[in-house]
């Protein structure tokens, strides 16, 4: 009886390549959703509190610069009212106060709509009873919005899922590395061509069309995303150096350097998407600077 199945794999292999793929998925889809929530297209989320009740906001973080954003929480009702307090994030404007309006069971106002990269901060403070409650409470602070460009689905759908699929295949090669060798250095090479094409084409071409700018990581600025991107390429590039084309009679440092270049990954999709990215600089906006040449990135905070 031969103890291997097909193309020479021992029995039990192919289980432990699709449980591998398995564990591979869950983390893949974890770091998705950990980016979705983290990343500036998720509302700041809570609640605040009106004669006893409670109810729940979902303030917006990101809007595109066709149209005004619109700020919007439930009407607690009893004619309660309250006051939208918006201004250009990192200036020193004052506040612009808007009264909110109620339409269909919420208290409404809008952000003026403002060039790609543009930051806005607010809050709202709502008049009651038993005084005045802010929203977001204070100790959450102020919610910054930012604006952007359309980024056409063709582009960004792509961008998107080649990201994740270059950590599914970047996941599922350190784990071969560590208990599957025989296909690490197949799917290392496959990460790499994804990573390159969703990172360093489509990437670029997606900011490009969201801020006007293709580039905003080093040498040129200090942008964490497409900084991280770069740092994980590198990673990946010299994993890809060390395990070669072909089979080595000792692959100790090819695994190792698999391993390490999965756990970098893994890293990189753990910072929020976005964390110190691209944000216009008003004072050099107002100084004539054309806004795709105004733009800053790295900034604590941003």
């Amino acid at each position: 009886m031969n103890p291997e199945g097909d193309a020479g794999q021992p029995r039990g292999g192919k289980s432990r390549e699709a449980v591998l793929w398995v564990v591979a998925a869950v983390l893949m889809l974890a770091a998705a959703g950990y980016q979705r929530h983290t990343g500036p297209s998720y509302p700041t989320t809570g609640d605040f509190e009106v004669d006893g009740r409670s109810f729940e906001y979902a303030l917006i973080r990101n809007e595109l610069t066709s149209r005004d954003a619109k700020v919007a929480i439930a009407d607690p009702g009893g004619g309660i009212s309250g006051t939208l307090f918006y201004k250009r994030y990192r200036t020193a404007d004052d506040f612009t106060a808007v009264g909110l309006a109620n339409i269909d069971g919420e208290l409404v106002a809008w952000i003026p709509a403002q060039p790609a990269a543009g930051k806005v901060e607010y809050f709202l403070i709502l008049d009651t009873p038993a005084g005045r409650v802010p929203v977001p409470d204070e100790l959450s602070g102020n919610v910054v919005i930012r604006f952007k460009d359309p980024v056409p689905l063709h582009v960004l759908l792509p961008h998107i899922l080649s990201m994740f699929i270059a950590m599914l295949i970047g996941v599922r090669a350190g784990l071969a590395a560590v208990f599957s060798p025989g296909s690490m250095r197949r799917l290392v090479w496959i990460g790499l061509a994804v990573m390159t094409v969703g990172g360093l084409v489509l990437g670029p071409i997606a900011q490009k069309y969201a801020f006007g700018a293709y580039w905003t990581g080093f040498p040129f600025d200090y942008d964490l995303t497409d900084n991280k991107v770069l740092i994980m390429w590198l990673v990946w590039l010299t994993a890809c150096a060390v395990v070669g084309f072909e089979p080595r009679r000792s692959e100790g440092w090819a695994r190792l350097a698999v391993v390490l270049a999965a756990l970098v990954m893994v890293g990189v999709y753990i910072i929020p998407h976005s964390a110190r990215g691209t944000e216009l600089d008003y004072e050099l906006l107002e100084q004539g600077v054309p806004p795709s040449e105004a733009l800053k990135s790295g900034r604590q905070g941003s």
